[in-house]
């Protein structure tokens, strides 16, 4: 759930998650809905599917056990080497180095590496230096601790508290003064715009709903009927889309403006419409399940947060 998210809005859905899914066999077993419902709003929800596909895989393999060693923990879906060399030096005493960007940032500063410590070739050069760093510890989860801690709290991304650091007198960042020049980052590519519709169709309070596909991103996720479009949408368009989605003839949209929802990798611009009458039935495919949802409905199915919003906008 840290993957990429801030310990604050981590821990209400840690919470929640654990009291749903107690033990590994809880999480191997639950319907796949269930566990994307519990992740609702934390995002990357590939983390969740890969967290459940690791619970299966563990009780089909391993009788319910976790893997003690990081090369055993990096078999599993979702664990990378990071992850797997935290759980296995923290939980099980493996003397293997953890790199994270805490830790990355310390060392890179330390050492005057100027690599990208975003690719995975300068996190493996550097978990090749650390490892005989550690090859004598007696607490090597303490040791990676300390060093996220010490990246987290002092060596920070901007004004690092340098006369604190324990590193100081060995930093080569420090006695050169360049700290802002490391880690090297390239800049940044921009987020492209993608173009999307929701429209939304009540039927004696009920709210129309389509699933997108199980893969891909938000796969399995309930969403209002629309879909993306190459270009920015109007009414028109918009009925032609939810009429090729639904087989639905929608007339008097209204348009109702628009949400923006920032992805990892694109920015999406919404397109919101309500539509008071749809005429014809409802024309379900394999690719495409559709359903009128009521309150309960819409409490328990996992939706796209952007979609909820929209929901909540339309018929608050």
């Amino acid at each position: 759930m840290l993957q990429q998210t801030r310990v604050d809005a981590v821990c209400p859905f840690f919470a929640r998650f654990l009291k749903r899914f107690p033990t590994i066999s809880t999480l191997a077993a639950a319907p796949e809905a269930d566990v994307l419902k519990c992740w609702e709003g934390l995002g990357y929800y590939s983390r969740a599917r890969n967290l459940q596909a690791a619970a299966q895989q563990i009780v089909a393999e391993q009788d319910g056990t976790l893997p003690r060693t990081a090369a055993a923990l990096a078999m599993l879906p979702g664990i990378g080497p990071y992850t797997a060399a935290a759980i296995a030096s923290i939980c099980f005493g493996e003397r293997v180095p953890v790199v994270d960007g805490n830790v990355a940032r310390v060392f890179s500063r330390c050492l005057g590496w100027r690599d990208d410590f975003r690719k995975l070739s300068a996190q493996q050069k550097l978990a090749a230096w650390l490892q005989p760093q550690m090859a004598n510890l007696n607490n090597p989860g303490d040791f990676n601790q300390a060093m996220m801690e010490l990246g987290a709290l002092v060596c920070l991304p901007r004004a690092p508290l340098c006369p604190l650091c324990p590193l100081g007198a060995t930093c080569h960042a420090f006695r050169t003064n360049t700290q802002a020049e490391f880690p090297v980052r390239p800049a940044h590519a921009a987020r492209p715009t993608r173009h999307a519709i929701a429209v939304v169709i009540r039927r004696r309070k009920r709210v129309l709903l389509v699933q997108r596909h199980a893969k891909g991103l938000l796969g399995g996720f309930w969403e209002l009927p629309g879909g993306e479009t190459p270009r920015r949408p109007d009414a028109r368009s918009a009925a032609a889309a939810v009429r090729r989605q639904t087989g639905l003839t929608l007339s008097n949209v209204a348009d109702r403006g628009e949400l923006t929802h920032v992805f990892s990798h694109f920015k999406q611009r919404l397109a919101l419409y309500t539509c008071p009458k749809a005429a014809g039935r409802l024309r379900a495919n394999r690719a495409t399940q559709i359903q009128w949802a009521n309150a309960a409905d819409l409490k328990r199915l996992p939706i796209a947060t952007a979609h909820r919003r929209a929901i909540r906008i339309c018929t608050g």
